[in-house]
């Protein structure tokens, strides 16, 4: 690690330190939440709200992808960080090589299952009859596109763990516009509808995984893809998926839980299913602007807990944390103000859009306070405390949002479960406030 890295991480002013970090994260995070945008928004000018919906039904499958891609991505970006403030470059390179062959193994495995399975998979996700054509073709395009989807997503966290923001950043970036400029070529220029969107996701993924594996092989000093730093023992595959584990469930428990709401919804008919997935890609730019801040100083809370530094820490811990707040707010209040129009640019169909209006509204409510919840978590996770984050993601996806689901459904009908979210934010964030300080206790106990 060069002096100019070790100022950045160990002695420069924490607000330019983590405007350093974050920005570029924050960027990234923005260009992924265009990139997720892109398929329903060029889906959606088809005018057509069954492609929409069957789109809208398939999410579950990408958010699985990034379950991995998240485990492999911010566990290997943890373990990086904390190797790199202790200067053991050998561990880094153990890190990039497993995070990659992992990655590729675990999205060949999920081409096979897509690929062998896709109607009963499709069947549980609430695909009918007027909606699994569409579906089917997305699934079919994304499925052999899943080792670059996961592996373009994991290397970015890494790249980032050794202060190269600006690198990750252009990753993300090609993957987007690439994505992007295929759309409507492929959507409606070879009239592909839903699948133009996957083929496009699956290409633009391949370009981005072009561009790691050229920055590993070429640029990196710390890391390396080469198969004799591939191991699972030393702790390495215990440590990257430990620490990635509570990102992975959360992940995971997203894609339970869309898959469940998804199924309630279908109920009500293919509108509020059409209108759930836009509501998903617009309210991600509120949830990500503050996760992008909360990841890109991660590699700082790695550093300087690798480095014994917990004074540093704690104040770019609470730093960024009023940030996030800040953000929060501005963003939520943006959006309430725009919320029509946000869901009159996805589609011009006024039964979804009334839906997505009233849908909207309801999952902003937590809008000025989740950046809370992410700050907490990767805080836990710098620290080595993986389960206390991983129980919080259990509890905010799986244990209280998917019964909630059910309750508010039963009580409120469609009124009452789009609430569902919100409700279980403010939970979360509350918790994971207890928790965290309870961390701090016994971090602090152990150190006197």
């Amino acid at each position: 690690m060069n002096t100019k890295d070790h100022e950045l991480m160990g002695r420069m002013k924490i607000s330019k330190a983590v405007a350093t970090m974050a920005i570029p994260s924050v960027i990234s995070s923005l260009v992924t939440v265009v990139y997720n945008m892109a398929d329903t928004f060029f889906v959606g000018q088809t005018g057509d709200p069954l492609q929409v919906a069957a789109v809208s039904l398939t999410n579950p499958i990408f958010i699985l992808f990034m379950a991995f891609a998240n485990m492999f991505g911010m566990g290997g970006s943890a373990v990086a960080s904390i190797a790199l403030g202790g200067q053991d470059q050998k561990r880094m390179r153990q890190v990039s090589a497993f995070i990659t062959y992992a990655s590729l193994a675990v999205g060949i495995l999920f081409a096979g299952a897509l690929l062998g399975f896709m109607q009963p998979i499709l069947t549980v996700f609430g695909a009918n009859k007027e909606t699994y054509a569409f579906a089917k073709g997305y699934v079919f395009h994304i499925s052999y596109g899943a080792p670059f989807i996961i592996w373009s997503a994991s290397a970015s966290f890494v790249v980032r763990a050794e202060g190269a923001s600006r690198e990750a950043m252009i990753g993300s970036m090609i993957g987007t516009i690439a994505n992007i400029v295929l759309d409507p070529v492929l959507i409606s220029g070879f009239h592909l509808g839903a699948a133009g969107a996957a083929v496009a996701t699956t290409l633009g993924n391949i370009l981005a995984s072009i561009y790691y594996l050229w920055y590993f092989i070429k640029k990196s000093s710390n890391f390396s893809i080469s198969l004799k730093y591939f191991t699972c023992r030393d702790g390495i595959f215990s440590g990257i998926c430990s620490c990635g584990l509570p990102t992975a469930i959360f992940s995971t428990l997203m894609s339970v839980s869309t898959i469940v709401l998804n199924q309630i919804l279908v109920a009500y008919g293919n509108a509020p299913v059409a209108a759930i997935g836009i509501v998903f890609k617009a309210n991600m730019f509120i949830t990500f602007l503050q996760m992008g801040l909360a990841n890109g100083v991660q590699p700082l809370l790695g550093y300087n807990f690798g480095s014994g530094d917990r004074e540093r820490f704690q104040k770019i811990a609470a730093y960024t944390r009023k940030c996030c707040v800040i953000i929060g707010v501005l963003a939520t209040l943006l959006f309430f103000v725009f919320r029509r129009p946000i869901i009159g640019l996805f589609i011009q169909d006024e039964e979804v859009i009334y839906y997505g209006v009233k849908m909207l509204i309801a999952y902003m409510l937590s809008g000025p306070v989740i950046g809370i919840l992410f700050m907490n978590m990767n805080c836990m996770q710098s620290v080595g405390k993986a389960f206390w984050a991983t129980l919080l993601s259990v509890l905010r996806q799986g244990l209280l949002l998917i019964p909630l689901l059910f309750i508010l459904n039963a009580l409120g009908g469609l009124n009452g479960v789009i609430y569902g979210q919100a409700l279980t934010d403010y939970i979360a964030v509350f918790l994971s406030a207890v928790l965290w300080r309870k961390c701090k206790t016994y971090n602090s106990a152990r150190k006197s």
